[in-house]
C-alpha cells in the first residue's frame, strides 16, 4: 500500500450501513496476498465495504489490496473477501469488508457515498437483498 492505514472499520451489529447500488459501473483492482492481481467490478459500496463481480472466485477469508476510483479522488484500502453470493458460469458475485483505509481513503470514501445518497443518483440495496452476514 502507499500509505499507513490508520482507519479501521467497525459495523455496527444493530444498524447496518447505507449500501449503494453500482451495477457494475466502478472498476476495481484487486492484488491478493498470493501475488494474484484480478479486475472486478463494484456492484455495490458501503462504508463498510462492498459487492464485486469476479470472473473467478476467490477464498473466503484472504486478504486482499482494492482501489477504485470515485468523483472524490481515488481509494485504497485493504479487506478481507467474504464467501461468495451468487455464482454464474462466467463470473461470480463476491462480497468483501474492509479490514484497513488511510484516513485520506476514508474521507474520500465517505464524502462519495454521502454524495451518492445525498442526491439519490443510485438506489440504496433494500437490506434484505443481502446476506445479514455481509458488509
Amino acid at each position: 500500500m502507499r500509505n499507513a492505514m490508520s482507519h479501521f472499520p467497525q459495523s455496527d451489529a444493530h444498524r447496518r450501513a447505507p449500501r449503494v447500488l453500482l451495477n457494475g459501473t466502478i472498476a476495481a483492482a484487486i492484488h491478493a496476498e498470493s501475488g494474484e492481481r484480478a479486475r472486478a467490478k463494484l456492484q455495490s459500496l458501503s462504508i463498510n465495504g462492498g459487492l464485486l463481480q469476479l470472473k473467478n472466485e476467490m477464498s473466503a477469508g484472504d486478504f486482499i489490496e482494492i482501489a477504485f476510483h470515485t468523483r472524490s479522488g481515488a481509494v485504497h484500502g485493504m479487506a478481507e473477501m467474504l464467501p461468495p453470493t451468487r455464482k454464474f458460469q462466467s463470473a461470480c458475485l463476491q462480497p468483501f469488508r474492509f479490514i484497513a483505509l488511510g484516513d485520506d481513503d476514508h474521507r474520500k470514501l465517505r464524502m462519495a457515498l454521502e454524495c451518492l445518497l445525498d442526491h439519490h443518483l443510485l438506489g440504496s440495496i433494500p437490506d434484505d437483498s443481502l446476506p445479514a452476514t455481509d458488509l
